[in-house]
């Protein structure tokens, strides 16, 4: 069991965030993205722009991750035993990328009410300031909901390049994790990462997110999976867990998904990204 400790439970209520947790040897985690790069050397388009969205739908190798019960049971401690997986994101930077992650609160544009759920965001790789690691201003999530410019910047990894101003950068704190650890976060902490500017790949996949049971959708429809406990709310459409690899089935389904999850993204956006 991997409940989290008191301590830890007081730290992600002070600061907004818990990590590392770790969940894999540094050989399971090794494994994973043999399996991932695999994927994407059978299947060149399946992680690549939208598509890297709720890759989970698609592929037994991250439907294994979400339902991982230690991933679980740490999630359990913060959002109560009956939660639900809203969706997936892979968040890979390519050797010496520009690409970067603008400092954001995940709660300011998914509209899920109220804020009883949590970010997962599984390190692949070794993730470092090199490479392009989160940073996280401690204690940001306890003010709410902060102002965001929509940027639309070609390097930005976010759908609209959604920005929260006036960062006091050197308050923020560098989330380095080994492969194989996890980081958990709140929906409203402010965080984001830089480039890459190592010669080595870094990869990380964000539940994004658990949701507990009670949390409602109010910008458009999500799709989700039981996690643990039961779903007596029944806000959202439960969907099966994948039959196989790429299955045309579950593609079309994970394209449905993405549809609406576009159209949640974009709400009231003056053009539409490319993510």
């Amino acid at each position: 069991m991997s409940h989290l400790t008191k301590e830890q439970i007081d730290l992600y209520n002070r600061d907004g965030f818990i990590a590392p947790i770790d969940i894999y040897s540094r050989e399971e985690a090794a494994a994973i993205r043999q399996e991932l790069e695999g994927l994407e050397a059978s299947y060149p388009e399946a992680v690549t722009g939208r598509n890297r969205n709720n890759v989970h739908y698609v592929t037994s190798l991250f439907d294994k991750i979400v339902h991982n019960p230690d991933i679980l049971d740490a999630v359990e401690t913060l959002i109560g035993k009956d939660f639900l997986v809203g969706g997936t994101t892979l968040f890979i930077k390519e050797p010496e990328q520009r690409g970067f992650i603008s400092w954001h609160q995940d709660a300011r544009y998914i509209g899920l009410e109220p804020e009883n759920w949590v970010t997962a965001w599984l390190a692949l790789s070794d993730v470092t300031t090199e490479n392009g690691c989160m940073y996280m201003w401690p204690g940001s999530h306890l003010e709410g909901a902060r102002e965001h410019l929509d940027t639309f910047d070609e390097e930005n990894l976010l759908t609209r390049g959604q920005t929260v101003q006036n960062v006091p950068t050197n308050d923020t704190i560098p989330v380095a994790l080994k492969a194989g650890q996890l980081s958990l976060h709140h929906p409203w902490v402010v965080h984001g990462s830089g480039h890459n500017s190592s010669k080595s790949r870094r990869i990380g996949f964000a539940i994004q997110s658990y949701i507990g049971t009670n949390v409602d959708s109010v910008y458009g429809k999500i799709f989700v999976q039981q996690a643990r406990g039961s779903d007596t709310y029944r806000y959202h459409q439960h969907t099966p867990r994948p039959s196989s690899v790429m299955a045309e089935q579950d593609v079309e389904f994970r394209d449905k998904a993405n549809e609406a999850l576009k159209a949640i993204f974009y709400r009231g956006a003056k053009k539409i990204g490319k993510y």
